[in-house]
């Protein structure tokens, strides 16, 4: 089966979007199903307002076209609500060719947090969006029904996976006071990282991440660690030598560093807000408090083997094959096409 993935989030970005996107596809070949991704890659671009680390698309109708003719899909689903998703979906409704769809931010609360926007105009504008989606995913139960209540039509849920060959306890000294309280994720206003750096705690805070907030953070608070980006192992070791997985964010879906912390053996102190709620639950794996310094001291007492029990119920090759069910269960494959008698190509 082929599914071409339109995005306007692609490296060298570092989100959860491209993580989930790189990960499924990765998954996706033990299924027999194959991705190819039309992203930011293929087109001039220009840096985002107020983010300039993040390119946004300048796609043509005659160059999407092209690029969708070229991968020949069995199946079409748009990631993103950018430049990019914009042109395809009108590709499809130009065509009358079935799509499916995904809800990966809360634009409404990512745009407030930059510009006095009613968040109901956003709303309204996602909604039209999604509407002639076959199926909108969403990744946890709570945010499916939100979506639905909001008006959102043929919500299915696609859960999110967690790498357990990369992240999982080891151990590993850092040399920095201890209690380490860790945070990983864009260095950006939408992420509230001042609620943990404002907090009056033992040891050490240390922040992996980069982003347009990162300079004025790191000037503001001389006595947090501020690290950049890391990836692969170097990051696994940050999470396995940290002692508390601190996640002051109010405004993600999901947070796949949440499940990338857990299976690191790490425990979770967070707001109890749509995201960290919809991950950890009742789970014994992590403290959900409105007042977040009570939850990271909370945190210091919880099992560390529980947190990697937790989290290895979440695999990719889970996610993938209920990405691909659900494009199966609506009928989302183009018209002509046999997906199983389609030759694999290479994304």
């Amino acid at each position: 089966m082929r599914i071409l993935v339109a995005t306007d989030a692609w490296h060298p970005q570092v989100n959860g979007v491209v993580r989930t996107l790189t990960k499924l596809a990765d998954a996706a070949e033990a299924l027999g199903v194959e991705f190819k991704f039309l992203t930011p890659q293929s087109f001039r671009t220009f840096a985002m307002p107020s983010y300039r680390d993040v390119r946004l698309a300048m796609p043509r109708p005659a160059r999407i076209a092209k690029l969708i003719e070229e991968a020949r899909p069995d199946s079409i689903h748009i990631a993103t609500e950018g430049p990019i998703g914009l042109m395809v979906r009108r590709y499809c409704r130009q065509r009358r060719l079935p799509f499916t769809t995904s809800f990966h931010t809360r634009f409404p609360e990512y745009v407030r947090a930059r510009v006095p926007v009613p968040g109901s105009l956003i709303w309204r504008a996602l909604r039209r969006f999604h509407a002639p989606s076959r199926a909108v995913m969403a990744a946890t139960p709570a945010l499916a029904r939100e979506l639905t209540e909001r008006g959102f039509d043929n919500v299915v849920l696609w859960p999110r996976g967690v790498d357990t060959h990369l992240f999982h306890p080891r151990a590993i000294d850092l040399c920095l006071p201890a209690p380490v309280f860790l945070s990983v994720g864009r260095v950006a206003v939408e992420k509230n990282l001042e609620a943990f750096l404002d907090l009056e705690l033992p040891g050490t805070k240390v922040i992996v991440g980069d982003g347009p907030a990162r300079a004025l953070l790191e000037e503001a608070y001389p006595d947090a660690i501020f690290l950049g980006e890391k990836h692969g192992e170097a990051l696994a070791d940050i999470y396995a030598a940290a002692d508390v997985f601190v996640f002051p964010s109010k405004t993600d879906t999901f947070g796949l560093v949440l499940l990338e912390a857990l299976a690191s053996g790490l425990p979770v102190a967070a707001f109890p807000v749509k995201g960290p709620r919809d991950v950890i639950g009742d789970a014994p794996v992590g403290a959900l408090d409105h007042d977040l310094r009570s939850a990271c001291f909370a945190a210091l007492d919880i099992s560390r083997q529980d947190c990697v029990a937790f989290a290895a119920n979440y695999t990719w090759e889970a996610s993938a094959r209920a990405f691909v069910a659900s494009i199966e269960a609506v009928g989302a494959v183009l018209p002509g096409r046999n997906a199983a008698e389609q030759p694999r190509f290479v994304a």
